[in-house]
């Protein structure tokens, strides 16, 4: 049900730390990005040594989450401090602060919705902020996973990879309303190629590269249940042309609950997945593993272990208790 992706989430604010430490602050964009039907809010955090032609990550917060919290809450912007480079959070529009992740407008290329907007940001990032074109990715939590998605489904020539944490496939949740059970029960499933079938749908006739795919799942998610995975898996590794067979399959990576699956390439994999046994609601943000997926470099700094944590919470999801770097 809905209120129980409301109440999950919200059950998350009352368990943030405080804000990371970095050097700026997350300011609001109010230049006109171009067309943006649904009025997404469009938060930048630049740091103070922006390197020449920086990348960009749009990071994209859950369902009752803002771009603030997602900004204090996670460490892309303290990587950015480090490393030079920029990140914009979308804020959603509407109530209960989900994405609009259902309607045929943000499934379809450049058909309004809310996906509109937030490639209006990075297409204006690209033409006024020095943005490398080739350097743009996409990544996000729970209902910001699910747009993550939809980014990754709508407008593919936007993106060279991206980071699903905790969310379904793109257009699962297709319908009128903005809460679909069947698939967050994970009771919607299709085969490799009727998924790609309908991601292609969204862009006909696009012929260019899409988003390699890093996908995140906790088999005790009882939110966007744990299916929803391998269907994902299934979507994205036939959009890519990859085998769905996993090249490599890691056990205890990152940490002894997880499994990992590579698919396509081992050496610069199209599509990878994480599976975290026992984890639920959502996976925790694992930056260093993302920037490392994305391809930008991080030089000599250590990665270290990562520091934030989900733990389980009366079971209607997690408490994100974050740390600063």
């Amino acid at each position: 049900m809905l209120c129980k992706f409301f109440r999950s989430a919200l059950v998350a604010l009352l368990g943030l730390s405080s804000a990371l430490a970095v050097q700026n602050q997350l300011v609001q964009v109010t230049d006109d990005i171009g067309p943006n039907p649904n009025n997404v809010g469009i938060f930048l955090y630049r740091p103070t040594n922006v390197v020449a032609n920086p990348p960009l990550i749009v990071a994209i917060h859950f369902c009752t989450g803002s771009a603030q919290i997602y900004f204090q809450n996670t460490q892309y912007a303290a990587w950015a401090d480090k490393l030079g480079f920029l990140v914009i959070y979308p804020d959603a529009p509407r109530d209960g602060k989900c994405f609009d992740v259902h309607s045929p407008e943000t499934l379809t290329h450049n058909g309004g919705g809310d996906s509109q907007g937030i490639a209006s940001a990075v297409q204006f990032a690209i033409a006024n902020w020095g943005v490398d074109p080739a350097r743009v990715f996409v990544t996000g939590s729970s209902s910001g996973a699910m747009m993550t998605n939809v980014m990754s489904g709508s407008y593919p020539e936007l993106f060279a990879a991206a980071s699903v944490y905790s969310g379904v496939p793109f257009a699962c949740f297709a319908g009128p309303g903005e809460w679909n059970t069947p698939c967050a029960e994970g009771q919607v499933s299709h085969t490799a190629e009727e998924w790609g079938d309908i991601v292609r749908a969204a862009y006909p006739g696009y012929l260019g590269s899409r988003p390699r795919m890093l996908i995140w799942h906790g088999t005790a998610d009882d939110t966007l249940a744990y299916p929803n995975y391998a269907q994902t898996l299934l979507e994205w590794t036939n959009v890519l042309n990859v085998p769905q067979a996993p090249t490599t399959t890691t056990v205890g990576d990152p940490d002894a609950a997880y499994t990992k699956t590579v698919y396509g390439d081992a050496t610069n994999p199209e599509v990878i997945g994480y599976s975290g046994e026992g984890v639920g609601h959502t996976v925790p943000v694992h930056e260093t593993f993302d920037l490392a997926f994305f391809g930008i470099d991080m030089g000599d700094i250590p990665d270290g272990p990562t520091v934030d944590r989900w733990g389980q919470c009366g079971g209607e999801g997690s408490v994100p208790l974050f740390a600063a770097i």
